[in-house]
């Protein structure tokens, strides 16, 4: 069973048993009460990463120390875990101009200097990405109330990703649930809930608070690159965040989010009645912006060695004006 999958030689599986079966009619509940619209005006397309200060900027440059860097992002070529599925494919790169032209002779117009050109078809959530908070819309609306008319054919009227191209820095945290409970990745479709957080959050003594950028990791992705398939990785079943996680960030009015799996979300959810629950009660009403796809292992590694799980994050998205997400290569400096 679950608690034989985890391993219970410390006690750390004392509540391993998931709650009830969540509905829709919770999910709206929890909407409300973690919902942050109107909280910094109604023109306010930034959320959570409005707790994010200057002050706090400045305080996570402190975190840097040895001035090791990591690399978060997947690479972005045709080998991504992508399948086709609503539309997202893999990175499409061509060359432009290569080695070739230059040996045919094509450039021979220009006087002395040659050059290399390339080009890329990118769907913007095919990778390492952030999810704009135009991204989910429920009820018909999104963060701070925006109606479905605010996502035209030309892109995002409101809630872009692109108003945090300069927001998304500061004090980044890693909770390696995975590790944690003692295993190279939580059994598929495990669902991580509040108490799992808090635990790993005293287990590896750091505290996450506001304004923080959490970063969470299952293993999944580690455990797919292991195999060396990517398989069912986009969509399928997975282990992530439950509802209740929304209990541990949303009160701690946390900046941000990113998981290594697919949705953030176990899946399949919790909820047979809706779809990705936590991305409507943390993305839609508390305006937390989230991560996914983010390679942690080699993080991990280096936390779990020196025993640091805070360090300076910077992971601004690209600036595709009216993008409704973007791909992101997020660096952790310690």
């Amino acid at each position: 069973d679950l608690a034989d999958a985890i391993g219970s030689s410390d006690g750390r599986d004392a509540k391993m048993t998931q709650p009830s079966t969540p509905d829709i009619a919770l999910v709206r509940e929890m909407s409300l009460k973690y919902r942050n619209w109107g909280r910094w005006g109604t023109d306010d397309e930034l959320g959570s990463l409005n707790f994010v200060t200057d002050e706090m900027r400045a305080r996570a440059a402190g975190l840097v120390h040895r001035g090791k860097v990591f690399s978060l992002a997947l690479p972005l070529d045709d080998e991504g875990p992508m399948t086709g599925e609503r539309g997202r494919i893999n990175p499409s790169h061509v060359m432009l101009w290569d080695g070739g032209d230059i040996a045919s002779g094509a450039q021979d117009f220009l006087p002395a200097l040659r050059y290399t050109d390339d080009a890329a078809y990118l769907v913007l959530q095919s990778s390492t990405q952030w999810d704009a908070l135009a991204h989910i819309y429920f009820d018909g609306q999104m963060y701070n109330g925006h109606g479905t008319d605010q996502v035209t054919s030309r892109g995002a009227l409101k809630n872009s990703i692109t108003n945090v191209k300069d927001r998304a820095v500061g004090r980044g945290v890693l909770l390696d649930v995975a590790r944690y409970r003692g295993v190279a990745a939580l059994p598929t479709s495990y669902a991580i809930t509040d108490d799992d957080l808090a635990g790993c959050a005293t287990a590896q003594g750091v505290e996450v608070g506001e304004g923080d950028f959490v970063l969470v990791r299952t293993g999944q992705m580690g455990e797919r690159r292991a195999t060396g398939a990517w398989g069912d990785f986009a969509g399928g079943p997975a282990p992530g965040l439950g509802i209740t996680a929304a209990d541990f960030f949303c009160p701690r009015n946390v900046a941000a989010v990113a998981t290594d799996t697919w949705g953030t979300e176990v899946l399949p959810n919790e909820t047979p009645d809706v779809f990705q629950p936590l991305h409507i009660i943390m993305l839609v009403n508390a305006g937390i912006i989230l991560g996914e796809m983010w390679d942690m292992d080699d993080l991990a590694e280096d936390c779990a060695n020196d025993g640091i799980y805070e360090f300076l994050l910077v992971a601004p998205p690209l600036t595709f004006t009216g993008s409704v997400g973007s791909p992101v290569n997020p660096q952790v400096i310690k």
